[in-house]
């Protein structure tokens, strides 16, 4: 394939062909061909020295070939470079280089995105000083009043801004200042070109800067946020919220820049968060949390507060294209698609875990604006308490009280509001207490799954004080009602409600304990009907609450009426589970905490479950050596999970254990006689 003089290096007709071949192939959604053998041909051409040189060639040369084949060997090269750049013959370097710096102004912008996206790996391989005609190129391009230059030029800048923002603020020889000075002058002056493009370009770069603070930056802040100010009500959405993000930022980690300023800032997040792209309105809604975050004054937010607690209720509501509202008719009775299947993380009850998992509603969905309102709210209410509720629970009354399907959307954002403030404002609230728990009591058994999901959340965040009063009849009738509730919609037809009841239910079982006791019977009925009936995405969370249960009961587990309910159908799915299926780790977990509660009553299940662990454990340990003749893949989880259960045993049996490990010793040695 190679062409003779490095120097004035041309490709071979040939050769050219074959790679476009191919390359159509690869991308064509029509094509017939084997795409695994098309990537291994592109693969072994990838041994000729060479074959990037092809591919920059067709790149930045082949006009006659469609944008999508040039994109796509822009692509391969990008990834080539990655792991060959450092190995090439420098006159390769070189030719690739020469090839890209003209095609920052291509005419096409994808074939630009292409080029900004090599030119900005090269960067992150071997620095600017790898580069030194890059730099003034770029300058070139901002300065040429070409469209088409300076957008390549910005959407390169943009990337090595996002990706290695540092480079740009590091001394160059050869050079009497840092990039960084030279390019912030001209990205202040893209601010208000006539293009949008522009516009968003050299904001989004100017934002990455904000973190690291260069001194460049730092001393021209005040023309900075002169810019801001200028595009805070900039036609394109896209700018509006890079403007948004640079305020939340900045009061995140450079408060005292804003602060002569807040007014202005608090007023102009006001208006946005109410703008009709709703992605705008999302990161203007981020303020108000990182306000609180950063630990400014309240006083300043205070005298908001009375126009934006209305503005978050109305954000609150489903927007119509949510699509929770979608995931909201899944019938609990179908099986679970792959992609609903999270990937779980094992935390460990003797380790912790610093992952810890955020109570949500609403866990495996995007974040939106709905989302980050009821955050904000709850922030709001931990800062200002009760002060809010004037204003607040008019709003909520009045959402509640609207009848008719149409406003079913309304009364869940009323619901998810109570749930938000029951941290913050609980002393306002506790008086109304009984009150508000009646009132959701019967919303369990709504119509509308997401308002039935919503009171399981809603009553859970109230679970402390709907126990704390348990110990009068009054207040013991009430955590009753509320227990039967959750149980009841624990049973629910609707995924999305079973998921949230489950939740509800573990959260309530921390706070009651032993309160919880006169009724285990029927708590264990309605978990292993649940355990009988549920997908395997909600499956773990009913081994959760069943492990809480053990946790928060103890010994008061250990009767044989309980174990009947509760053993039979979690061993039947412990030997139906394969020693290497990642759907063992919630039984596991749920094992150790049953394992823990019930002491020496483990004793009758401790011998198989014993020897299951120490199996699981020597699997894992030959996987890691040689995972083809073992058949399974080593996952350190398998590990951990094992050694917690084992761990659980060892304190629930206490000295019993000695017989097992006895036992398995003997074994152990029998087997290598």
């Amino acid at each position: 394939m190679a062409a003779t003089g490095i120097a004035s290096w041309q490709p071979q007709e040939e050769g050219l062909k074959e790679i476009c071949r191919l390359l159509e192939q690869q991308i064509s959604l029509s094509s017939s061909a084997d795409k695994s053998q098309i990537w291994q041909q592109l693969q072994q051409y990838s041994q000729f020295p060479d074959f990037n040189n092809y591919l920059v060639f067709i790149l930045a040369r082949a006009e006659g070939k469609s944008v999508e084949i040039r994109q796509a060997s822009g692509l391969l090269l990008k990834n080539n470079l990655r792991t060959a750049y450092k190995l090439m013959p420098p006159a390769h370097q070189q030719y690739i280089k020469s090839e890209l710096l003209p095609s920052l102004g291509a005419a096409d912008k994808h074939i630009r995105s292409t080029v900004g996206t090599i030119v900005t790996v090269i960067v992150q391989i071997g620095g600017l000083l790898g580069w030194p005609e890059l730099l003034q190129a770029l300058v070139n391009c901002l300065d040429s009043n070409d469209l088409n230059h300076m957008e390549g030029a910005m959407d390169a800048l943009s990337k090595i801004s996002e990706d290695i923002p540092q480079v740009l603020d590091l001394d160059v020889p050869g050079l009497a200042e840092r990039p960084i000075n030279i390019f912030l002058p001209r990205l202040f002056q893209f601010f208000q070109s006539p293009h949008a493009s522009l516009r968003k370009l050299s904001l989004g770069s100017v934002n990455q800067y904000i973190m690291l603070m260069p001194s460049a930056l730092y001393t021209s802040m005040d023309k900075y946020l002169q810019g801001l100010f200028i595009l805070a009500n900039d036609p394109t959405a896209e700018v509006r919220k890079l403007v948004c993000s640079a305020f939340v930022q900045l009061i995140e980690v450079h408060p005292s820049f804003l602060e002569p300023h807040l007014k202005n800032v608090i007023e102009y997040m006001l208006q946005v968060n109410k703008d009709s792209d709703d992605e705008v309105a999302l990161e203007a809604c981020e303020f108000w949390s990182a306000y609180c975050d950063a630990q400014l004054p309240s006083e300043n937010l205070r005298e908001y507060l009375p126009r934006l607690i209305p503005i978050l209720l109305s954000n609150m509501v489903y927007a119509d294209d949510d699509e929770s509202l979608l995931d909201a008719e899944e019938d609990g009775s179908l099986p679970d698609r792959d992609q609903d299947l999270k990937p779980r993380f094992h935390t460990s009850r003797f380790h912790g875990s610093e992952d810890a998992e955020d109570d949500d509603d609403d866990s495996f969905n995007v974040w939106n604006l709905r989302k980050c309102s009821a955050a904000a709210l709850d922030v709001l209410s931990n800062v200002f308490g009760d002060e809010i509720l004037p204003t607040l629970m008019p709003i909520i009354q009045a959402k509640l009280s609207a009848s008719g399907d149409e406003a079913w959307k309304d009364r869940e954002a009323a619901v998810l509001a109570l749930g938000a403030i029951g941290e913050g404002c609980i002393n306002g609230l506790y008086p109304h207490l009984s009150e508000i728990v009646s009132f959701l009591i019967p919303l369990l058994d709504d119509k509308f799954p997401l308002i039935r999901s919503i009171s399981c959340w809603t009553l859970s965040r109230f679970s402390k004080y709907i126990v704390q009063d348990s110990g009068h009849q009054k207040g013991y009738e009430q955590f009753d009602t509320a227990l039967m509730g959750l149980l009841r919609r624990i049973l629910d037809t609707n995924k999305r409600v079973q998921e949230a009841a489950c939740s509800a239910f573990a959260t309530l079982e921390e706070e009651a304990a032993e309160e919880l006791v006169p009724r285990l019977e029927v708590i264990l009925q309605h978990l292993m009907c649940a355990f009988g009936k549920y997908q395997r995405r909600n499956l773990r969370i009913v081994y959760d609450a069943i492990g809480t249960l053990a946790d928060a009961v103890g010994g008061e587990l250990n009767q044989p009426v309980y174990l009947e309910i509760l053993m039979p159908p979690l061993i039947a799915k412990w030997q139906q589970l394969s020693n290497s299926d990642k759907d063992l780790f919630p039984l596991l977990e749920c094992f150790t905490s049953i394992a823990q509660a019930l002491g020496t009553g483990f004793s009758q299940f401790a011998q198989p479950v014993f020897q299951r662990c120490m199996d699981i454990i020597q699997t894992q340990q030959l996987a890691k050596v040689d995972p083809v003749s073992v058949g399974v893949q080593y996952d350190k989880e398998f590990i951990v999970c094992s050694l917690d259960l084992l761990s659980g045993l060892t304190e629930g049996l206490g000295s019993g254990i000695e017989s097992l490990v006895f036992a398995f010793s003997f074994a152990l040695v029998e087997k290598k006689k």
